[in-house]
């Protein structure tokens, strides 16, 4: 999987390498009547001896991870038909967002019709039961939270203490899917991810106050502008709106006006390439990260669409993932993703990294080769 092109190089970019990467376990003396415990190192990428840019940190599953990490010693929990899911547990992270501080995690939970709210910074474990079918999450400035409610068609809006302010909602809403805010220039984009028989499959834009004010796209397609069953959208510091555009497996970006810019990746098994794209996130460098469900991964694509790194892999190993679909990212670029078949959220770190990282510097010429032809 992903392991069929040369990395690129030499200089000022992440080298991609193929996943090679295992747990390893290394033997601790014990008793001579008991089998030694072995000690679990968490994953980084690329792997030695290359210097580590993504960083595995921990998982979060439960009320237990606010007290301690528990990555590695707690129990995973498999769902079985009729098994009562404990309570504080995540069953299906569907939606995910972080507060810039990184002190809170908001996880939406549509089999258990709940948003999760880790806090950090209290120790606490809060839980909104307020949306049927909690899907896409989304904070502004004010860390008010914006949650698709699939099953209603419409976006409702929570201060931080979980108290519903408005919805948003203008009865053209199909099958919202995605939810980004645009602080800089009072804008809400909602995927409407429609489905094979809808007209429409866009990305709707409103104002803060639920006034629908532009879209992007409209019947489905393949060309610019168009989507094919698109899911999730993200924007940056400026503006600029990046939408997975899911089933034509690729990345469309568009200005703050709603303006085409460009589009990067396509079908494929290929570094770069996708199967089918859903979560994207950036990081403090304006570096793009997308969730791919379908590889199990999260691929890493700098502001030209060049690719990176790719991180993750499919198993149940901390760290590796089972069809991951949403993800965020905090002003410290820690990483987080909704691990959905783990039933989970996997946090990584960035780290040995620098914007001039982001660059690609092509290979110097070689006077030889230029003498010889």
């Amino acid at each position: 999987m992903l392991d069929t092109k040369p990395a690129l190089g030499p200089r000022g970019a992440w080298a991609v390498t193929a996943l090679a990467l295992m747990v390893a376990a290394s033997l601790v003396a014990g008793c001579a009547t008991a089998p030694p415990a072995p000690v679990q190192e968490k994953l980084v990428w690329p792997p030695p001896p290359l210097p580590p840019r993504i960083k595995f940190v921990r998982s979060i599953t439960s009320i237990d991870d606010l007290k301690k990490d528990t990555t590695f010693s707690t129990k995973m929990a498999v769902f079985l038909a009729g098994e009562r899911i404990p309570e504080g547990r995540i069953a299906q992270p569907m939606g995910l967002a972080v507060s810039d501080d990184g002190q809170r995690i908001y996880v939406s939970d549509p089999l258990q019709q709940k948003i999760f709210t880790f806090d950090y910074g209290t120790k606490e474990l809060r839980q909104n039961e307020q949306v049927p079918y909690p899907g896409g999450l989304a904070l502004d400035a004010q860390e008010n939270l914006y949650v698709v409610d699939t099953a209603s068609k419409l976006v409702s809006v929570f201060d931080p203490q979980g108290k519903k302010l408005r919805d948003i909602n203008d009865g053209t809403l199909v099958r919202p899917n995605g939810v980004a805010v645009d602080r800089k220039n009072d804008r809400v984009y909602v995927v409407d991810t429609g489905d094979s028989e809808s007209k429409e499959q866009n990305v709707k834009i409103y104002d803060t106050a639920g006034r629908r004010i532009g879209v992007i796209g409209g019947a489905p397609g393949g060309g610019f502008s168009e989507f094919k069953l698109p899911t999730f959208v993200a924007v940056d510091d400026n503006g600029k709106v990046y939408v997975t555009d899911t089933l034509n497996a690729r990345v469309q970006i568009f200005d703050a006006t709603g303006k085409f810019l460009f589009t990067f990746g396509q079908t494929g098994t290929n570094w770069g390439e996708f199967d089918k794209p859903k979560g994207i996130a950036l990081d403090s460098y304006g570096n793009i990260y997308v969730v791919d469900t379908g590889w199990s991964n999260v691929q890493i694509f700098n502001q030209k669409g060049d690719i990176l790194l790719f991180f993750g892999g499919r198993g149940p190993v901390p760290g590796m993932m089972k069809n991951p679909i949403s993800m965020a990212i905090d002003r410290q670029n820690h990483i987080y993703v909704g691990d959905y078949l783990n039933h989970r959220i996997n946090v990584y770190e960035l780290v040995n990294t620098t914007a001039q990282d982001s660059y690609i510097v092509p290979p110097a010429p070689n006077p030889t080769a230029e003498k010889t032809k």
